[in-house]
């Protein structure tokens, strides 16, 4: 009964949101009552015990095609560091201040395999940090047999982390209520590692090392916490 329960639910939400599209119309952009953000300063390049290396050093290709991704969003930020162990993190953040039709956030879950990945695990996790939990949501990706991949990402629509859709959407509802079209912002972090324990722990190591050099309101706008 779950799965149809389920169905039924998201079924219900998507009806609930395009009334709210046709008959509430919001017209109000709530990034518009939010500080402006810019990923490429907002990110530094060094912190902790990683630093930016060029992809060209980092010889590892980004899944996403970056034209049509820098073409849904008003801003993207592509990065590759490496610790002082040698180990490689891939590191994507995109912002969109509306989450309207096409230009909703893509999922890595849906991305990954339009890029000919297979999704082989796909769970719902935690990062623990000294400022609070973030709720993550982790994949185990491979190609072709010889790249495993695995990645770790969060979605924040407006200022509360989702995971799913129906998350999603009942966020969306909620400010649409008040008039309000939501931003929206995708953090990624992956790397190239056969064991994919392991590349999930360094991925929590990397993202906890940069949540803890932002500001309490850059740590906010990226992660909720």
């Amino acid at each position: 009964m779950k799965a149809p329960l389920k169905s039924l639910s998201l079924l219900a939400m998507m009806l609930l949101g395009a009334w709210l599209t046709v008959y509430l119309r919001p017209t109000q952009s709530l990034a518009d009552f939010r500080p402006s953000i810019a990923l490429a300063s907002l990110v530094p390049t060094t912190f902790g015990d990683w630093k930016e290396v060029s992809q060209g050093q980092a010889q590892i290709v980004d899944p996403l095609q970056k034209a049509a991704v820098e073409a849904s969003y008003d801003q993207t930020l592509a990065r590759t560091y490496t610790n002082s162990q040698g180990y490689r993190i891939m590191l994507s953040i995109a912002y969109g201040k509306s989450q309207r039709g096409e230009l909703q956030l893509h999922h890595p879950e849906l991305c990954y395999p339009a890029q000919g990945f297979e999704v082989q695990s796909n769970r719902v996790g935690s990062l623990a940090t000294p400022y609070g939990v973030v709720p993550v949501r982790r994949l185990e990706t491979q190609r072709n047999h010889d790249r495993t991949e695995p990645v770790t990402y969060w979605a924040m629509v407006g200022e509360q982390v989702v995971l799913g859709s129906v998350q999603r959407k009942l966020v969306e509802i909620r400010y649409g209520l008040r008039g309000l079209v939501t931003d929206g912002l995708l953090f990624r972090v992956s790397s190239i590692d056969t064991a994919p324990n392991n590349g999930f722990d360094q991925q929590a190591a990397f993202a906890s090392a940069l949540l803890a050099v932002l500001t309490p309101t850059d740590r906010q706008r990226i992660a909720g916490i």
